[in-house]
């Protein structure tokens, strides 16, 4: 404690750290010898064998193996002044901060947490998480493949299911020679296999599918592989090997157990189908009632059922159809849709799983079921059969106590349908009376089939009465709407009907029927415009329809358009070449228009189809007597006597043809042929007359004297016809009694006959034209094509059981059509008269 000393209270212990010694005082940033010996030493190795400043010894570098130097620590440890560590050099702790450094000529940036040296490298994955990898990969495609098949792109769903194929195999091979043989995933190989099997059967590449499915059925690793010789029955059925599609199902079927009924009754159907195709129906019916004996479904029932049809025992047939509607559905009744309370919720539920997919599927279930039954009773009621009314009301006996009591309307509604194939018009309308106590929907249809027969029959008022009736059953009902319309149409109430035709059209616009109706009510008030609109627009709807083309063709040719006219004329034949009225009517025109070589040409056409139209033969002859080929026009008037054998005008214009070629014999033979069937006619006696004359025959007194006596005769009761005209002239319409067509034959070709017997005297040129212009002065029909009877308005009925409404047939007969028949039978005549 001697050497302790105790400070003085007036001494500062930290006294003296500020105070300046000028001999310190030097300026190092100034001193170029000191700068240069610092850029020279800082970060630089220090030399072998010197001594590094700072430290007891020098450091000594050490050889490493390959050669290379390697410089030791300091004996303190601490690294070596100037040496490069870790990247990065040492800095003069003397001189410069540790850690920093102004220039990156030696080392990089100041980086203490690494940063630099970027992220660490991966692990190595072991053997076993490869494995997991690629089986992940592969259950990836196997469920990119069963998308794509999904949607529709097969080779896509192919070229996946291979990948996986490949990808499996890898996998296989990775396990042997990691030695985990026995981790081997079965499950996942048979899926590969079974998926890639699948995709070639899809894409028809049935020699591969066979080829893979035999190699997952051989292969006893797999259990229960053998279902899969279904799939293999199902190529051959394909490829129409069908023992071997027999001989696989029963393969397959020996290989399920008892357990799995619906499987064994699939199996067992195929194998009924299968016969049938082969025409074996007693092997099929054997199989099919094991099923409906065993596990009863509604595609088997109707098998069997179409079985004993092909085999023609009707008695099974009727035990079959009981078993049928005895089958049951398995589907939930409707009223659990119906919301039992008032609560949102529950309501939005309900109307959510009212139209989901299980839903739809019960729904498209029960509406299999309605047609597979509908289609038996008609198997088991055939139109031809003497029972078919006693057989068809046990058949809705039948149906009325079953689970399918809807359908018992429905099938009497087909029985009406029968009946109007059958001609029986009565029977039919009685079954449909029945319908007038039922809902409004089966009332409207019965309705509008009751006034589409009257209509048929020509009884208006009954036709306008029922067809009211449907219409205040349905308002909406286009067909009723059409009907009323046709019945106002004839009626000649051309507005009114075409009031009908619109609203029919606005409740439905799909109705053709309304919409050819009223483009001909349009035709009939005399609106071409909008006629022509009507028809457009039905062409843009029935292409190919040849009606429609008629009538648009028919529309230019009154609005004077005739290159238009032949244009769709054309479009016509195009449709029906052979129809020989169109054939005719292009003739027409052609003549029309001066081209007389066409007009030739398509009226030679149409006397080819059809030689009895007697229009075509007249123009026909009246061209080769204008072209003086006498002999070709005597072809063709011979044909129109043999047509007409009372009209003494075409035999007349034979004996003329005769006489005017020079062969006055066979003239002279003609006329007297024409005198023995016609005595009385003048104008055969006139020329007789004048040939016994030139001819300087005997007979020339006998006949003048039969002239004589003819035309005294025929003053007579001219007289007699001009007496009662004009005593009843004050109580009948006059106005075509000056008419040509009105007086009588004989006297319209008497003027003929004298024209031609004074043409003697001219010219050859002379003498065509003015037969021509008598030959056409004859009574030709004029009328448009579907004028010629009453066939242009469309009665629309309405069948449950199939469409409302059919195509518009002008000019043609109408068709009662059902949906689910098996053949369409013609009703009726003509409908309307124009």
């Amino acid at each position: 404690m001697e050497n302790v000393h105790q400070a003085a209270e007036e001494d500062d212990l930290y006294s003296g750290y500020n105070d300046f010694i000028p001999t310190f005082d030097s300026e190092f940033e100034n001193d170029v010898g000191f700068q240069k010996a610092v850029r020279t030493t800082y970060g630089r190795r220090p030399p072998i064998g010197g001594k590094f400043p700072g430290t007891a010894i020098g450091a000594r570098p050490l050889f490493s193996s390959s050669g290379s130097r390697v410089p030791l620590a300091s004996s303190m440890g601490r690294p070596v002044t100037g040496a490069v560590q870790d990247g990065v050099a040492r800095p003069m702790s003397a001189v410069k901060a540790a850690g920093y450094s102004s220039s990156l000529t030696r080392g990089s940036a100041f980086d203490p947490l690494g940063r630099s040296r970027g992220p660490a490298p991966p692990l190595e994955d072991t053997p076993e998480e490869k494995i997991k990898l690629l089986e992940k990969k592969i259950n990836t495609l196997i469920e990119e493949s069963c998308l794509a098949r999904s949607t529709g792109n097969l080779q896509l769903a192919l070229d996946k299911a291979r990948e996986a194929d490949r990808e499996e195999r890898a996998l296989v091979k990775q396990r042997e020679q990691s030695g985990s043989v026995d981790h081997i995933n079965l499950d996942l190989t048979y899926s590969v296999q079974l998926n890639l099997a699948n995709q070639y059967e899809k894409n028809e590449m049935h020699p591969e599918a066979l080829s893979s499915y035999k190699a997952i059925v051989k292969n006893k690793m797999f259990s229960n592989a053998g279902r899969l010789k279904v799939n293999m029955g199902n190529i051959y059925y394909k490829q129409k090997n069908y023992h071997k599609a027999i001989k696989f199902y029963r393969m397959a079927l020996d290989q399920i157990s008892n357990a799995h009924k619906d499987m064994r009754s699939k199996i067992k159907h195929s194998i009924a189908v299968v016969f049938i195709a082969m025409g074996q129906y007693s092997d099929a019916i054997a199989s099919l009632e094991d099923i409906m004996s065993e596990n009863p479904n509604i595609t088997a029932g109707f098998n069997l059922i179409l079985c004993y049809h092909a085999a023609g025992d009707r008695e099974k047939m009727k035990k079959a159809f009981q078993k049928l509607i005895s089958v049951p559905l398995g589907i939930s009744d409707e009223d659990k849709y119906i919301p039992t309370n008032d609560d949102t919720s529950s309501k939005m539920v309900i109307e959510a799983i009212r139209n989901d997919k299980l839903s739809q599927m019960e729904r498209d279930l029960k509406a299999r079921a309605e047609k597979y039954i509908t289609t038996a009773a008609k198997l088991i009621c055939p139109a031809m059969d003497a029972s078919f009314a006693s057989e068809f009301d046990w058949c809705v006996d039948m149906v009325k106590n079953s689970q399918y009591v809807q359908l018992a309307n429905d099938l009497e509604f087909h029985k009406a349908m029968t009946c109007l194939r059958q001609k029986d018009h009565n029977q039919a309308k009685e079954i449909l009376k029945t319908f007038e106590k039922k809902d409004s929907k089966m009332k409207s249809a019965a309705a509008t089939n009751l006034s589409f027969i009257y209509f048929q029959e020509k009884d208006l008022d009954q036709a306008d009465k029922y067809a009211d009736l449907a219409m205040s059953a349905d308002r909406y009902n286009p067909a009723a709407l059409t009907n009323k319309g046709n019945t106002v149409f004839v009626k000649q109430d051309y507005e009114k009907a075409a009031e009908f035709y619109k609203e029919a059209l606005r409740n439905d616009s799909s109705c053709t029927e309304s919409l050819h109706n009223l483009g001909l009510t349009y035709k009939r008030l005399n609106h071409l415009e909008e006629a022509l609109d009507c028809f457009l627009k039905l062409h843009a709807i029935l292409k190919n329809s040849d009606q429609v083309m008629y009538q648009l063709a028919d529309i230019y040719e009154l609005m004077g358009d005739r290159q238009q006219a032949i244009k769709w004329l054309m479009q016509v034949i195009c449709v029906t070449p052979t129809d020989l009225h169109v054939l005719a009517k292009l003739g027409k025109l052609h003549s029309d228009e001066g081209d007389k070589s066409q007009a030739l040409q398509y009226y030679s056409e149409s006397f080819r189809l059809f030689p009895c139209q007697i229009d075509v033969i007249e123009w026909l002859g009246v061209h080769y007597i204008e072209s003086q080929f006498f002999e070709k026009a005597i072809q063709y008037f011979q044909r129109a006597t043999l047509i007409q054998p009372t009209q003494v005008k075409w035999q007349l214009i034979v004996a003329s043809c005769y006489r005017k070629s020079g062969n006055y014999q066979k003239a002279l033979e003609t006329y007297k042929g024409i005198h023995r069937k016609f005595p009385e006619n003048v104008d055969c006696l006139r020329f007789l007359v004048r040939l016994s004359t030139d001819m300087d025959l005997k007979e020339v007194q006998e006949y003048a004297t039969k002239l004589k006596k003819a035309e005294k005769m025929k003053e007579i009761r001219e007289q007699k016809v001009k007496s009662g005209r004009r005593s009843t002239a004050g109580g009948r319409r006059d106005g075509s009694g000056g008419s040509a067509e009105s007086q009588p034959e004989s006297k319209r070709f008497s003027r003929l006959s004298d024209s031609e017997g004074d043409s003697n005297h001219s010219s050859g040129s002379n003498r065509g034209e003015r037969l021509s212009a008598k030959m056409r002065s004859l009574t030709v029909s004029n009328e448009p094509y579907e004028a010629d009877s009453q066939k242009e308005l469309d009665a629309s009925y309405m069948d449950p059981l199939g469409p409302q409404v059919e195509r518009p047939k002008t000019g043609a007969k109408r068709r009662v059509e059902d949906d689910d028949d098996f053949g369409d039978e013609e009703l009726g005549d003509d409908l309307l008269p124009e």
